[in-house]
């Protein structure tokens, strides 16, 4: 199935997109502690989320929306990034090459902004998440604790990115 992906524009229906991101997180319920921060968003939290940056959405031949992701920046003192974040396809379409194919366009989307890194989080349970980005080329960095948590909740994986002028190393 050809999914189109591209950023997301005033038409996007962030209804659809909501829609999407409950049903492809749904696997996550009973998995993680604390719960996704997507069980208290609506979807106009989703269309002010895109705001901060960039998101990309990705439609299948009937112009559902059936994929998406979504860009902000991520700075450190040493590094210029992006963020990707609620990373997300639709169940019928996982391990078909979607979500690699968005994280590329997310990468060259982030070095058109002269941005070095992508940068993902993902719950320390998702073992499966960790090995998916690690195929895609990212490494962990970190362990981080949502507040409250005495123990890591979740772990930051960088992509780092060759830009134009960069001599790749």
């Amino acid at each position: 199935m050809k999914v189109t992906i591209r950023p997301s524009g005033t038409s996007t229906d962030w209804g659809a997109v909501h829609s999407l991101l409950k049903t492809a997180f749904s696997y996550m319920r009973g998995r993680i502690d604390p719960p996704s921060s997507l069980n208290e968003m609506r979807p106009q939290d989703l269309e002010a989320l895109a705001a901060q940056g960039l998101a990309l959405i990705g439609t299948d031949a009937a112009g559902d929306i059936v994929a998406c992701g979504f860009l902000r920046p991520h700075e450190t003192p040493s590094e210029k990034g992006m963020l990707l974040g609620k990373l997300a396809v639709a169940p019928g379409l996982r391990r078909r090459g979607v979500a690699r194919r968005l994280v590329d366009r997310a990468g060259e989307a982030t070095k058109r902004m002269n941005r070095t890194a992508l940068i993902v989080q993902t719950r320390i349970e998702l073992t499966e998440n960790h090995a998916a980005f690690a195929s895609m080329g990212f490494e962990k960095i970190a362990e981080t604790s949502h507040p409250g948590f005495d123990r890591p909740t979740s772990i930051t994986m960088r992509k780092a990115l060759v830009t134009e002028g960069s001599d790749g190393a």
